[in-house]
């Protein structure tokens, strides 16, 4: 478990996710899907079951090229980074990730911790050489701090996201591992 402070100076820690933490999970990602755009699902769209969740962190838990930690504050998830790779040999080696903040905590650096976190993990691991991620065109924040992280835009896919009637591209971003 990593200790880190938010501006205020409060202590929030990052922490591999727990089966125990499913339901929290939840309630989670219904929370984030009414605060931004950025993300693969909106308010009212993610539907997973408790079974579901619990179904993912153990699998995520047993794999040695998965990476699912959160940010918590006083017992309150308040960020998530999920990485998920190949189970081929040909693309074991790659994956890509999704990474969260609740709008409360957005600019205390809670993103930049849980990414870095990553990479350190992938840096260690040996197996990952390549993480990959999906971004809006249009998200600016999120960009800057991608190219920050050392992330270099790879494409842009077309039409990537549908939000209410109206098309957006996505940019393909990655970091080589070495």
């Amino acid at each position: 478990m990593e200790k880190n402070k938010l501006k205020n100076l409060e202590e929030y820690k990052i922490r591999k996710v727990e089966v125990r933490d499913a339901g929290k999970m939840i309630m989670y990602l219904n929370k984030i899907s009414t605060e931004s755009d950025n993300l693969t699902f909106g308010e009212g769209e993610m539907s997973i079951t408790l079974k579901a969740e619990i179904k993912f962190i153990e699998k995520s838990l047993k794999s040695n090229n998965q990476y699912f930690v959160l940010a918590e504050y006083n017992g309150e998830i308040i960020g998530n980074l999920s990485f998920s790779s190949g189970i081929k040999p040909r693309n074991r080696h790659q994956g890509e990730f999704g990474v969260s903040v609740l709008k409360k905590y957005w600019g205390n650096g809670v993103g930049y911790v849980l990414i870095s976190g990553l990479i350190k993990w992938a840096r260690e691991d040996k197996i990952i050489t390549k993480i990959n991620l999906q971004v809006k065109s249009d998200n600016n924040k999120g960009i800057e701090l991608y190219e920050r992280m050392g992330f270099e835009k790879e494409g842009l896919i077309k039409r990537g996201f549908l939000i209410d009637g109206k098309y957006y591209d996505l940019y393909h971003m990655g970091l080589i591992i070495e």
